[in-house]
């Protein structure tokens, strides 16, 4: 009976002493994680970048972009970035992706692909780039007798006499 009550004794003892894992944070917990020597703010769903490299920079976007928990499309869907607003861009992380926040200094919100904005100062200049040209319609023309020539443009059938 003694031994019975030492063994179970012991049991419960060594039982006790176990700890639990701790557990995991939520979602919008906000860590901090410290990539090439810079310390990004973000929320625990957000994942840390391998690189970074710093902007610091104002941006618009060019389109209604999906900000992305990781720097590629594997990852989920945080928000959607409205289309010409502008946005605060952390740095360059990989694949050529953008760390961005709501504003300067805040915390990480999520990535973005590059041409998913572009500076602040080039946005104009980006838009009417981006125009598309009208095309010079070119004309066919034929002698009809003396000076005279039928021209028609390539696009039509209608021949007119100059």
């Amino acid at each position: 009976m003694k031994k019975r009550l030492i063994l179970t004794l012991i049991a419960v003892l060594s039982l006790a002493s176990c700890k639990s894992p701790p557990a995991k944070p939520a979602d919008d917990t906000l860590v901090t994680s410290e990539i090439n020597g810079v310390k990004l703010v973000h929320r625990y769903a957000v994942s840390a970048p391998h690189e970074f490299t710093p902007l610091n920079q104002t941006w618009r976007a060019l389109y209604a972009a999906s900000v992305m928990t990781t720097p590629d499309y594997s990852g989920q869907v945080v928000r959607t970035l409205a289309n010409s607003k502008p946005f605060f861009v952390l740095g360059e992380v990989e694949h050529h992706w953008l760390a961005i926040a709501d504003q300067r200094d805040g915390p990480l919100i999520g990535y973005v692909p590059t041409k998913a904005g572009v500076e602040s100062s080039r946005y104009a200049a980006t838009l009417r780039n981006d125009r598309p040209r009208p095309r010079k319609t070119t004309q066919e023309c034929v002698n009809v007798g003396g000076d005279n020539k039928a021209c028609r443009s390539k696009n039509t059938a209608t021949w007119i006499l100059d």
